[in-house]
């Protein structure tokens, strides 16, 4: 087994390293404290033409892998920017898989150009306040009126809503009491986010302030059939599609922040001397942020392993679930020892641990907790009866 990247996957860590390494631990600071999207930030990654990594050539993408997609999100997260950076791009780099796969050619035509090219936001439409990780019980409905559907419900934890002009959304347009499988019945439309029958609430919360996550209000949303996704009915199987993909770049994501907190705990416990002495010399901090690059570098190897079966096209479920699961333990537990080196000052804001702990929690709830993952490998991988 060959671990090493290749000529242009080592090119896509070094530039984008460098393109990210512009944007200082003050932006982020700034853009965190003060709500306000890194418009900056997306920018440039989009004039490096870094958003059309998976979007096919014809569409102006360079059609590459989820390899060098989670290349670039850790990157991007081991930058300093943390999750502000990443869910600023996150979307854009893998979210428009479904599609790309199911969409119709004009739908892909007007849509992933303008991805690449940074003009188009989008946000994803699918958790909602009382079905939670049971997708199956989404309520919001989408019911036929001629050559449109009305939409009428309310979406939870939509991340860069504010942002943007469409979004991917999920609907129930079959009640669930007349499907066959709970998971029938819903369907996946790209469609505007009219403000006009759409309201956003942000939410406020822990971290990764830069990038909101908001409620909507969906009252009436007249949506025209060819908005929506392939058949209807099949929209479940149809974000199916996206879900593994997404739990790999999570675990970038989540590897990225752990790599910078533990750079900035190394060189805190260099430079800080406390009784004549270095703290680094002592067991006592040097032997946590050991175990942390051990972590780290182990749960990166099930990375790799998850992203090398999906680009060749083989089952990789347990793999993307086992390298978020483990990617996200590694980077909290970096970043939770980082704050615990620096002390008093990590608790601070001066040093930006505090952001990196912040962040690095977040993926253990999101986009699925680790309790959700363990319930799939126990039931889907160990064969054990299925508790939820």
């Amino acid at each position: 087994m060959n671990f090493a990247l290749t000529e242009d996957q080592q090119l896509i860590r070094a530039s984008v390293a460098e393109l990210a390494a512009k944007f200082d631990d003050h932006y982020w600071m700034e853009k965190d404290q003060a709500h306000e999207f890194p418009q900056e930030f997306y920018d440039a990654i989009a004039g490096g033409g870094w958003l059309g990594m998976t979007i096919p050539e014809e569409y102006g993408g360079h059609g590459l892998g989820i390899t060098e997609a989670t290349i670039l999100a850790e990157e991007v997260a081991r930058s300093g920017g943390g999750m502000n950076a990443a869910s600023s791009i996150h979307m854009s780099i893998f979210g428009m898989q479904p599609v790309v796969v199911f969409g119709s050619e004009d739908m892909k035509a007007a849509t992933l150009p303008r991805i690449v090219n940074g003009d188009l936001h989008v946000c994803f439409g699918v958790t909602e306040p009382g079905a939670g990780l049971d997708t199956s019980r989404i309520t919001t409905f989408a019911k036929r009126d001629g050559d449109s559907y009305v939409v009428n419900g309310r979406k939870v934890w939509i991340s860069k809503a504010l942002e943007s002009e469409k979004i991917l959304l999920l609907t129930r347009t079959t009640p669930r009491e007349d499907v066959q499988k709970p998971t029938d019945g819903l369907s996946l439309f790209l469609t505007d986010l009219d403000r006009d029958h759409v309201e956003i609430r942000p939410i406020r919360k822990m971290g990764r302030n830069a990038v909101s996550s908001n409620e909507l209000f969906i009252d009436d949303l007249r949506i025209p059939v060819e908005h929506r996704i392939g058949e209807e009915g099949k929209g479940f199987s149809y974000i199916l599609h996206g879900l593994n993909p997404e739990r790999m770049l999570i675990a970038a994501e989540a590897l990225g922040i752990g790599r910078v907190a533990l750079a900035r705990a190394v060189q805190y416990a260099s430079e800080r001397v406390v009784f004549d002495r270095p703290i680094g010399m002592n067991q006592g901090i040097q032997f946590p942020l050991a175990d942390s690059l051990a972590r780290l570098d182990a749960a990166e190897l099930i990375l790799r392993k998850a992203t090398w079966l999906y680009d060749n096209g083989k089952p990789c479920g347990k793999e993307a679930n086992m390298a978020k699961y483990l990617c996200a333990d590694a980077g909290f537990e970096a970043a939770d020892r980082a704050l615990q080196t620096h002390g008093g000052m990590g608790y601070s804001e001066e040093y930006n641990i505090s952001r990196f702990f912040r962040e690095s929690r977040l993926m253990k709830i999101a986009p699925v907790s680790q309790e959700m993952i363990l319930n799939f490998l126990g039931a889907n991988v160990l064969g054990l009866p299925k508790s939820y």
